[in-house]
């Protein structure tokens, strides 16, 4: 019986819903054993999807396809916000450099080393160049999504990382350009086809520039638009109906949808670099459980299910070619260029990822070979795809964690942070200045001694065994004054207010620093711990975000200062 409309949504809001709960569960496990937590998403895609329980199965894949979309187009938005104008001054010939030369160092890998994994396994030379051109073209192609979100989510920036936003941002485009060259040379190979490589060219030429003409001329009108609006539910709104569409007419129009949404954000970043920050900060506030369902949604549609152990073989040498081209391809560009060190040690290692412009030009790829006689019993079509999914599986495990090592070895993690991040990350002890610390029975005049040469404005009392019994404040000190006649029997615990209220030292300060803010204090005494009420520390509220402020500097200046080019290296 066919479903009533009514009934139609459910299943689909709770395939969301699971995916989302269960792509958030294993990316909190996977970080708490220190791999990103992309590799957590596709892992749970896995276990729910084809591979596993089949909970999410292909149709419901499928369907579910336009999210896959939009959330492409939210990962090429935000990385064209990346791509200002002074990156391409600093980077632009390195960039392209490294670009040409780990894409084609990559193809000639893969495409050499599976062409004789085939003729051995086949026999047939012709047949085996014909697949090992189409592979090695597909192997050029680096997925953006798993890497640019292993770089969000540790908070990188420096040279390494703008190159690697700059580089997966362009590696789709020539991943194409490599894909029609050789599909029109395997055409010949086979007797196929007789479409010049030259149309096969100008076909890919004229879907790359119309992809970066309909992003730039959205991020045109959406920054019109944008100046006339200045509510930010209003501009939630307006950037995410602006993507919607602009997605939706480049996939009508068959174009690339990530390099237009692309092009749209730089454009948007680079016509209004200020005005530009607040909708660039409501998309990434509204697009992580994109994502969490995106990956979700790529673990779910690999299946790996009989795939026989010959296609697994193949797979590794696939993965082994193209590892090894895209390092070493990006290690000569980087070294020809005089890029920085850290650039050309880990940049190769940042390029591992592949998935969804991979998986699409398998698919081309195998409607190419339809014809061909089956290698036993698989055909050529079922071979091309086997061996992209079984790839994918493998680098879009390995890839994040290597992106994860990359970033951390060059120095480049945690200096992108905000504020709110510090506070996220930070404990109470991390900030918490040495109290200046009274025994309840210790006299005034002492005390007043002691404050002579402190800035705190809050002093901890403990009792005779060290735990927090009070606080004294600069008022409570004023006050004393009136009493003067009698400041030689005053004792601290005359001046002690009870303490308001206590964080530890393993407290997040953020935590903290919401507790002064709703009691409305401007201290906190920081103790060892639950049970142990020995002060270790004053949080003073001035002097938490004047230490937050100059971290947020300190992080910035070192970005900037990190080399740009080996020339700029200290010796």
């Amino acid at each position: 019986m066919p479903l009533s409309a009514q009934e139609t949504p459910l299943p689909i809001l709770l395939v969301i819903g699971l995916s989302i709960v269960a792509g958030t569960a294993g990316a909190r496990l996977f970080q708490y054993l220190r791999i990103p937590q992309v590799v957590g998403y596709i892992v749970m895609g896995l276990l729910l999807g084809a591979t596993g329980l089949r909970i999410l199965s292909v149709e419901v894949v499928e369907r579910l396809r336009p999210f896959s979309y939009f959330a492409l187009g939210v990962i090429g938005f935000m990385i064209g916000g990346e791509l200002h104008r002074d990156v391409f001054r600093r980077y632009g010939r390195a960039v392209m450099s490294i670009l040409v030369s780990e894409g084609i160092s990559t193809f000639l890998a893969v495409g050499v080393l599976c062409t004789l994994a085939l003729w051995w396994i086949t026999g047939h030379g012709r047949t085996a160049a014909a697949a090992g051109l189409l592979l090695g073209a597909i192997a050029s192609a680096t997925a953006p999504a798993a890497t640019v979100d292993v770089l969000w989510e540790y908070k990188a920036r420096g040279p390494l990382t703008t190159t690697v936003f700059a580089i997966v941002a362009m590696d789709d485009a020539l991943a194409l350009v490599l894909y029609a060259i050789s599909a029109g040379l395997a055409g010949r190979l086979l007797g196929q086809s007789s479409v010049p490589v030259v149309t096969a060219l100008s076909h890919v030429g004229l879907e790359t520039l119309g992809s970066i003409a309909l992003g730039g001329a959205t991020g045109f009108g959406l920054n019109f638009l944008l100046r006339r609006l200045h509510e930010t539910d209003r501009t939630l709104a307006l950037v995410i109906g602006v993507l919607a569409l602009l997605v939706g007419v480049a996939n009508a129009a068959g174009w690339d949808l990530i390099l237009a949404a692309l092009a749209m954000g730089a454009t948007l970043a680079n016509l209004a670099p200020r005005r530009s920050h607040s909708a660039f900060d409501v998309v990434r506030s509204f697009s992580t459980p994109l994502y969490v369902l995106f990956f979700v949604l790529v673990g779910a549609r690999l299946n790996l299910r009989h795939t026989a152990l010959w296609i697994w073989a193949l797979a590794a040498v696939y993965v082994v070619g193209r590892s090894a081209g895209k390092w070493v391809g990006a290690w000569l560009g980087a070294r020809w260029t005089q890029c920085p060190p850290s650039v050309r040690r880990y940049l190769g290692f940042c390029l591992f990822s592949q998935a969804g412009v991979a998986i699409g030009l398998s698919l081309m790829a195998s409607e190419s070979l339809a014809d061909l006689p089956p290698i036993g019993s698989i055909t050529f079509p079922t071979m091309i795809l086997a061996v992209i999914t079984a790839t994918t599986f493998l680098v879009q495990i390995i890839g994040p964690p290597s992106v994860r090592w990359a970033i951390h070895r060059a120095g480049e993690a945690g200096l992108d942070v905000t504020e709110a991040d510090l506070l996220r990350t930070l404990k109470a002890g991390d900030v918490a200045e040495p109290p200046v610390v009274f025994l309840e029975d210790q006299p005034l005049s002492e005390v007043l001694a002691r404050i002579a040469s402190s800035d705190h404005t809050a002093f901890p009392v403990v009792s005779a065994q060290g735990a927090l019994t009070g606080v004294i404040t600069m008022e409570d000190f004023r006050r004393s004054y009136q009493a003067q006649p009698l400041a030689r029997w005053l004792l601290a615990y005359d001046l002690m207010q009870p303490p308001p209220d206590a964080a530890t030292a393993d407290q997040p300060l953020i935590e903290a620093m919401r507790l002064m803010d709703e009691q409305g204090l401007d201290y906190l005494p920081v103790v060892a711990g639950a049970k142990d009420r020995r002060p270790t520390g004053l949080l003073q509220k001035r002097a938490v975000q004047r230490r937050l402020s100059n971290e947020l500097l300190r992080r910035r200046q070192m970005a900037e200062t990190l080399p740009v080019t080996a020339a700029e290296t200290p010796s």
